[in-house]
């Protein structure tokens, strides 16, 4: 009788947010910032951005601040080569994004790391900047939207698609699964933001990290896990 190949077992994983979750704040702007010390572009274009930061910090992730934050980013890296992106991507970290990560969350990844467990971070943020985040932090990969590069190596400032926010994240959670190999009923899934309503629903352990005031309220109608780094951080701070 012949020998039937078996299927292999689907492995698991844990995916993350990156702005709010990972980090405090835009990891777009903190890119800006960096860019702005490097004078790729105007101060007073910077001040908006600063302004867009403090509410999206406040009030979580409003689309008209994430576009302002998104827009200015794309804009002020175009003209620029593919690889000058990679090398102010390791400026960023070093100096604005690792300052900023929630230890808590970082934590969390690592340990679905030591578990056995994938672990990939989804943002809106430019792919360069999401895998060089997770290389940092000891992560599988990330996931990021995607700046068109020219033949001659330069970036545009457009977009390969289309900004990988809501349902787009779910979408690519979804590819990467199929890909790898991964079981979304027996994996994670972490966010502060409602708008990545359709990451958390995709998968069978979904987390809120620091929710918006909408997130919070469907995460206690469904018993999802909320995990308040924010009134921790504020509790340490009146010390």
């Amino acid at each position: 009788m012949p020998k039937t190949s078996k299927t292999p077992r689907k492995i698991e994983a844990a995916f993350f947010d990156v702005d709010n979750t990972i980090l405090r704040g835009s990891s777009s702007f903190l890119f800006g910032k960096a860019a702005f010390k490097k004078g790729f572009f105007k101060r007073k274009d910077f001040w908006r951005m600063a302004w867009e930061q403090a509410r999206f910090i406040s009030r979580g992730e409003k689309l008209n601040s994430l576009d302002v934050i998104k827009d200015k980013a794309l804009s002020l890296v175009a003209g620029h080569r593919a690889v000058d992106l990679t090398d102010l991507t390791d400026l960023v970290y070093n100096d604005y994004i690792s300052p900023k990560l929630w230890p808590e969350t970082v934590r969390i990844a690592q340990e679905h790391m030591k578990a056995g467990r994938e672990v990939w971070l989804v943002t809106a943020t430019p792919k360069e900047i999401a895998e060089v985040i997770a290389h940092r932090l000891g992560l599988t990969g990330g996931l990021g939207t995607l700046v068109e590069v020219g033949a001659d190596g330069v970036l545009t400032g457009k977009l390969v698609g289309q900004t990988l926010h809501g349902k787009a994240k779910r979408k690519a959670v979804k590819a990467l699964a199929l890909e790898r190999n991964i079981s979304l009923k027996r994996s994670y899934a972490y966010s502060d933001s409602v708008n990545d309503l359709p990451m958390l629903n995709a998968v069978g352990n979904p987390h809120c990290v620091n929710p918006d005031v909408a997130l919070r309220y469907y995460a206690k109608e469904a018993s999802w896990p909320i995990l308040d780094f924010k009134k921790r951080e504020l509790r340490a701070n009146k010390k």
